[in-house]
C-alpha cells in the first residue's frame, strides 16, 4: 500500500516546508508515502469560485488513480481521535488499496471531486490555513504509524 497526500497549491512558508518534510521523511521509514502538489492557477481573478473549484477539481481527478481510494479532507468529515485514525489507517492498509489524502484549495472541492471521494476526514472543527493543514495531516499519519508499532511518540 502506498499513501498519498495531494495538495493543491504550493506550500510558501519554508518553516512549514521544514517541518513537512521532516514528516515526510519520518513517515517513509514505515509506509511509501509521495507529496504531490498541484500547482496554483494562475490567471484566477476573472474566474469565479465554481470555476476554480471546478478547474482544481479537474486536476485533482488527473492525478488519482482508477484503483486508489481518495478520501478528502474535509470541514464535515469524520473526525477521529488520533487512536482511532490510527485504526482506521491499519483497515485501510489491510484492503491493500493505494490511499490518497486530499488537501483542496481555498473554495474547497468540486461536485465532481465528491463524487469520485471514497469518504471524508475532518481534522478539527477549527479552521486552519491550508498550508497547516498540510503539516496536520502529515503529522497526523506519522502518529498513526507509531501508535500501529506500539512506539512511544504517541501519548494517551
Amino acid at each position: 500500500m502506498k499513501i498519498t497526500l495531494l495538495v493543491v497549491g504550493k506550500t510558501t512558508d519554508q518553516r512549514l516546508v521544514s517541518l513537512i518534510e521532516d514528516y515526510r521523511q519520518r513517515l517513509t521509514h514505515y509506509v511509501p508515502f509521495d507529496l504531490v502538489v498541484i500547482p496554483d492557477l494562475k490567471n484566477t481573478k476573472g474566474l469565479s469560485e465554481s470555476q476554480i473549484k471546478t478547474t482544481e477539481g479537474n486536476e485533482i481527478l488527473r492525478c488519482l488513480t482508477p484503483s486508489a481510494e481518495a478520501v478528502l479532507l474535509d470541514e464535515h468529515g469524520r473526525e477521529f481521535r488520533s487512536v482511532e485514525f490510527a485504526e482506521w489507517l491499519q483497515k485501510r492498509m489491510s484492503s491493500g488499496r493505494d490511499l490518497t489524502l486530499i488537501i483542496g484549495g481555498p473554495y474547497g472541492f468540486s461536485s465532481e471531486v465528491y463524487q469520485r471521494a471514497n469518504g471524508k476526514i475532518s481534522l478539527s472543527q477549527m479552521t486552519f490555513s491550508h498550508q497547516m493543514v498540510r503539516l496536520f495531516a502529515i503529522e497526523q499519519l506519522y502518529r498513526a504509524m507509531t501508535i500501529l508499532r506500539n512506539e512511544p511518540y504517541h501519548h494517551e
